[in-house]
């Protein structure tokens, strides 16, 4: 077993907030995906223990970079990502962007403002729509429409564990500056009860959150492969509901996640208006795997 499989948590890709390289994602695309996930949850496990030193936690994180790099083959995720990369002549910048988000939240445990935020969601949550559009051949010009998706994505899970964040990791993605304008601090997050200040910061952050998926709107039918595109519909249309959700609910001591009876129709909805708008839209020459 290597270092960092000796921290890992357990959790797998059926175990996210969203839909990770599922049914929908053509069988030929999956093992790379699956590997690049792998690798990224690899080095979140070890980014997140809760009683490792920083010090060990960036050396695992080294490490991986290492396998992944060719330098070693101690990590298994990295020597596998680096075989799937290799397979399809991809370099490993995106997994390399994410290894910095890893290094970010070992050593930076508080945001200034939004800017601040989305610095972080650049390497943190956008190479991953990044890769995984590259894994489908798709243009760099949709890449603005994904990393506005996947900032959302990233922001939401960020405020659904706000709580549980701060008590196990003293790490607080809310910016400092939307505590200061509701009148409530990091401290508000220990408490059973999300306090009327502290609902009010989080339902401002997820006003901006649902800008951000108004920006990725045009994300799904701007990709060419019809499979692709299908997964992302659904995505984007549980961050709406889940953004919904935190404007509405407290998420530290209601439940915000959906269930799989929950997110069944939104994802059988989302799909069925992709491909009445891919019939009906101006005839292209589309890609289906």
């Amino acid at each position: 077993m290597s270092a960092a499989e000796n921290v890992s948590s357990g959790k797998g890709h059926r175990d996210e907030n969203f839909p990770v390289a599922s049914w929908l994602i053509a069988a030929r695309h999956r093992p790379a995906i699956l590997a690049f996930y792998r690798f990224v949850r690899a080095a979140d496990d070890v980014a997140d223990h809760a009683s490792l030193a920083p010090e060990q936690k960036l050396a695992l994180i080294d490490g991986l970079e290492r396998s992944l790099l060719g330098r070693d083959n101690g990590e298994p995720a990295g020597v596998a990502l680096r075989a799937a990369l290799a397979e399809r002549r991809l370099p490993p910048r995106h997994a390399l962007d994410l290894l910095t988000a890893f290094r970010l939240d070992v050593t930076k445990r508080r945001y200034a403002d939004w800017n601040d935020l989305m610095d972080y969601c650049a390497f943190s949550a956008m190479p991953v729509g990044r890769f995984v559009c590259d894994v489908h051949g798709e243009p760099r010009s949709i890449w603005p429409a994904n990393d506005a998706l996947c900032a959302a994505l990233q922001v939401i899970n960020h405020l659904q564990d706000c709580a549980k964040d701060y008590r196990d990791l003293d790490r607080v993605y809310i910016p400092r500056d939307a505590f200061a304008a509701a009148g409530t601090g990091p401290e508000a997050l220990a408490e059973p009860r999300a306090s009327p200040a502290l609902l009010a910061c989080i339902r401002g952050l997820a006003e901006r959150t649902a800008g951000l998926l108004e920006e990725a709107r045009p994300f799904a039918r701007s990709i060419g492969h019809t499979r692709l595109a299908l997964e992302v519909a659904v995505i984007h249309r549980l961050a709406q509901r889940l953004t919904q959700g935190l404007m509405k609910r407290d998420p530290l001591s209601e439940r915000v996640h959906l269930s799989g009876a929950e997110s069944a129709p939104l994802a059988l909805a989302a799909m069925g208006r992709t491909m009445l708008g891919r019939l009906f839209r101006r005839p292209v020459l589309e890609r289906v795997s």
